[in-house]
């Protein structure tokens, strides 16, 4: 079988939210994140993407989604396009639709960072091949991939564990609630009044996978892992002073990391300010794993490709 054939003989599969692939499906592709990362750490060549093209389309900036994704194709033996909106139609008012229906004759995956969650819904419903979620302002799976990874790689199961989430009720706060409904652990939410969850969000959640606290202390107590980001998201620029007032008590520190279990660690999505969201002395601590949790945006994506163009290695 040819790799373009093996392509149309895979069912069509998107990863636009976490809750796209099953539990043990998020367990297989985490599994296979630790056997590639392995070969890649081991100089061992694995490129059962050959012949195969990735179209990235991005309409918010990146450095981590562009050079992970990319990085990664690559590896894996394939090809990639770089699109943005100033050098392609999509920056000219054509329909996302039409966009969708010739780049997916030409290539064999697409990954989108945008802005609403309804544009790359848009995309994939016209697209003839997978479509991922490299970033929305609704949610962010592939960082949620990597960071679950990442926990794994060091702590060996998430399942049971306390996750607490301090900061905003961002697309990364979303995507770890349905994380954790998906893989049986605990989110302890913490932000201050105005930037709340949104219960119609929530709507057909098992309540039991997360919890809100006022007090962002409360919600590290007896955590497994603490995470946070910058109080700040793209798109909400214009609201940054007014953030910063608000969020000047959830600032990780070492106070904080003290509250949860001794081997508790500490994650950041990135770009990190340090001072705001985390202090230095959180970030760049032993408790601390940002830089494998970066890295494994890389592994962690590769196996989902993987995935989403081949199905299950037997």
């Amino acid at each position: 079988m040819t790799a373009k054939s093996s392509t149309t003989s895979q069912p069509l599969r998107h990863f636009l939210q976490l809750t796209d692939l099953t539990g043990q499906e998020l367990l297989y592709v985490l599994e296979r994140a630790r056997i590639i990362k392995d070969k890649f750490k081991r100089y061992e060549p694995y490129q059962p993407l050959n012949d195969r093209t990735l179209a990235m389309v991005f309409e918010k900036a990146s450095t981590r989604t562009r050079v992970s994704f990319e990085a990664g194709m690559y590896q894996m033996g394939g090809a990639v396009i770089h699109l943005t909106t100033n050098d392609s139609q999509l920056g000219r008012s054509e329909p996302i639709e039409d966009t969708a229906r010739v780049v997916s004759r030409m290539v064999d995956l697409v990954m989108i960072r945008t802005f609403e969650q309804s544009r790359i819904e848009r995309f994939s419903e016209y697209s003839r091949v997978p479509v991922i979620n490299g970033l929305t302002n609704e949610y962010h799976p592939c960082q949620i991939l990597a960071d679950v990874f990442t926990y794994m790689e060091h702590r060996q199961t998430i399942q049971g564990k306390v996750v607490a989430w301090i900061g905003d009720a961002n697309n990364m706060a979303y995507t770890w609630i349905q994380a954790a409904e998906r893989l049986g652990f605990k989110l302890n939410f913490s932000a201050p009044e105005g930037y709340q969850l949104e219960s119609h969000r929530l709507a057909g959640v098992d309540p039991a996978v997360y919890q809100s606290f006022q007090n962002p202390h409360d919600a590290c107590q007896g955590a497994d892992l603490i995470t946070t980001d910058v109080w700040t998201s793209m798109g909400y620029e214009t609201e940054n002073e007014a953030r910063k007032r608000a969020f000047a008590n959830w600032c990780v520190d070492s106070t904080m990391m003290a509250k949860a279990k001794p081997d508790a660690l500490f994650m950041h999505c990135l770009p990190a300010h340090r001072g705001e969201e985390v202090t230095a002395e959180v970030i760049d601590g032993p408790q601390s794993v940002v830089w494998d949790e970066a890295e494994n945006r890389l592994h962690a994506q590769k196996a989902l490709m993987e995935f989403l163009l081949l199905g299950q290695i037997q």
